[in-house]
């Protein structure tokens, strides 16, 4: 049931993300010039909120070994994490309510510059994940490279760069973000801000995600089919058979 849950909001994350967005809006508006519809709208609302963030909690551990293949854009991509987007629409509630609490205390003439700096941080916050969850993919594999993507920024590493993911023995102990090992870093392209070498593996196993990168760095010859469902099949069907 779970698992259902999250893969229809992961499948169809804009219209819940924009829903989301809408509610949260009109909640702080409510809490700011209607306090009767707010009070009337609060506890459903934060029960709400209060599953989403216990859904987070529970998917925030599943990975799965695949990948999303996008033939449009010639990629191999990391599964779009349910849990983000329920993280997401958790949050959207408590900054409902923090934007809420400024537009009440503008209203009555009693707002002041702690205010503001109180309500700014969450707007911010929820901006970012919201742009996350709606590119989704935090992990695209293309015939140029592996392009990882961050709520600040994304890098680019060609294969020519030589990535290497450490992968844990253990899966289910794993990090959100595995550290990347480069033999050309300086082929590696950079936009916004990234920190550290990293590759997020917040939806796939690690083990997986670092064999088809392997994979792809060994065999050029393969690289320009990535994206197609006929490449994707094979380079199933040969990491399975190395795996046996």
């Amino acid at each position: 049931m779970i698992d259902a849950i999250s893969a229809a909001v992961a499948r169809h994350r804009r219209p819940i993300l924009v829903t989301g967005v809408l509610v949260a809006g009109g909640n702080a508006a409510a809490m700011g010039y209607a306090p009767d519809v707010a009070r009337a709208s609060s506890l459903p609302l934060l029960l709400l909120a209060l599953a989403f963030l216990l859904l987070a909690i529970i998917n925030i551990g599943t990975r799965s070994a695949t990948l999303v293949v996008l033939p449009r854009s010639a990629a191999f991509a990391s599964p779009v994490p349910a849990w983000r987007v329920l993280l997401t629409l958790g949050l959207l509630g408590q900054s409902s309510a923090t934007v809420g609490a400024y537009l009440r205390s503008t209203e009555a003439g009693i707002a002041t510059t702690f205010d503001v700096l109180v309500s700014l941080p969450w707007l911010v916050l929820i901006a970012l994940l919201v742009a996350a969850v709606w590119s989704g993919h935090s992990v695209r594999l293309s015939p140029d490279g592996v392009r990882t993507t961050g709520l600040l920024g994304s890098r680019m590493i060609p294969w020519e760069a030589e990535p290497r993911v450490e992968a844990s023995s253990n899966d289910m102990r794993s990090l959100l973000r595995l550290p990347l090992r480069l033999g050309n870093p300086t082929l590696v392209r950079r936009r916004g801000l990234v920190g550290r070498p990293a590759m997020p593996v917040d939806s796939v196993q690690p083990r997986f995600l670092a064999s088809v990168i392997d994979h792809y760095v060994a065999h050029r010859g393969h690289r320009a089919a990535i994206g197609t469902p006929d490449e994707y099949r094979r380079l199933v069907t040969h990491l399975h058979g190395t795996a046996s």
